[in-house]
């Protein structure tokens, strides 16, 4: 699975390393990106801590929200973009230093062509990506497309089916058990182990609300240059063809207890599928 490495002192993260070895799992780590040189320190702190609790992967994220939620303007954009790579430029030495990956999301945040340069700006020995298999929907980009780019550059992997129903500013993406929607896993899967026999995979399920997606709003569009109406035209035309046949889940109003046995649920359906369908053990 994957943890944040966030406060870890030296003992705690020598348990954690212990606990591990018992369970015989795998633990990658979760960690943020330095904002700044004051940073700094912080950040190789919880690179050590993770180091000696024997993690070999850290997934970080350039941005915790979503591109067309968070930036009103393509300005703002831009300046995350400057700052994003500033961030990774001070992360990079001390990855390197500690002999540990770090491994950067695609969330909801870079195009493929954008990662793609993003990345070709560091190590690849070092710097790669935890790659979503369902984030870049949200993008209006083709799932398969994404894996394809992205998996030579993989350390990890957020593995998740997605299922997608349409509203009237534009569609609804969930998170499916795996199995349940339309992407097609068992592909991706085997191109993803094509690029990196040894990578991890950690199951993404989410119970939550559809997230919503307004891509035929103005505002959506702030901070792309823009695609050509054929272009989105034959996006939307090919999410149709998989709209979800029954209502996507939402589990707004619901009591915690409930949410939390939809969770778990969720959770084993899909590990299920994996062991059955997928060959993982």
């Amino acid at each position: 699975m994957q943890f944040s490495v966030r406060n870890w002192d030296k003992d705690y993260a020598k348990t954690v390393r212990k606990r591990v070895e018992e369970l015989e799992v795998f633990l990658e780590g979760q960690i943020s990106l330095p904002k700044n040189t004051s940073d700094i320190s912080r950040f190789e702190a919880e690179v050590e801590a993770a180091r000696t609790a024997g993690i070999d992967v850290l997934r970080t994220a350039c941005l915790s929200g979503r591109r067309y939620e968070t930036f009103k303007t393509m300005g703002e954009f831009q300046d995350f973009k400057i700052k994003a790579e500033a961030s990774i430029k001070m992360a990079e030495p001390i990855i390197k230093k500690h002999k540990i990956k770090l491994a950067i999301e695609n969330h909801k945040d870079w195009l493929i062509e954008e990662m793609i340069q993003l990345l070709n700006g560091f190590d690849r020995d070092w710097v790669g990506v935890t790659l979503d298999t369902g984030n870049n929907i949200a993008l209006l980009e083709d799932p398969m497309e994404v894996v394809k780019a992205l998996a030579p550059y993989s350390f990890s992997v957020h593995l998740k089916d997605m299922g997608v129903e349409e509203y009237e500013d534009g569609f609804l993406l969930s998170e499916i058990n795996l199995g349940e929607g339309y992407l097609d896993i068992d592909e991706m899967v085997r191109l993803i182990k094509k690029s990196n026999p040894d990578i991890r995979f950690n199951l993404e399920m989410i119970t939550r609300d559809p997230l919503k997606i307004p891509c035929l709003t103005e505002s959506y569009w702030e901070t792309f240059d823009g695609i050509s109406a054929n272009q989105l035209a034959s996006f939307l035309h090919g999410l149709k063809k998989v709209n979800s046949k029954k209502p996507l889940p939402e589990i707004s109003g619901d009591i915690v207890d409930h949410r939390l046995e939809m969770e778990t649920k969720n959770n084993q359906t899909s590990l299920n599928y994996a062991k059955e369908q997928l060959g993982f053990t």
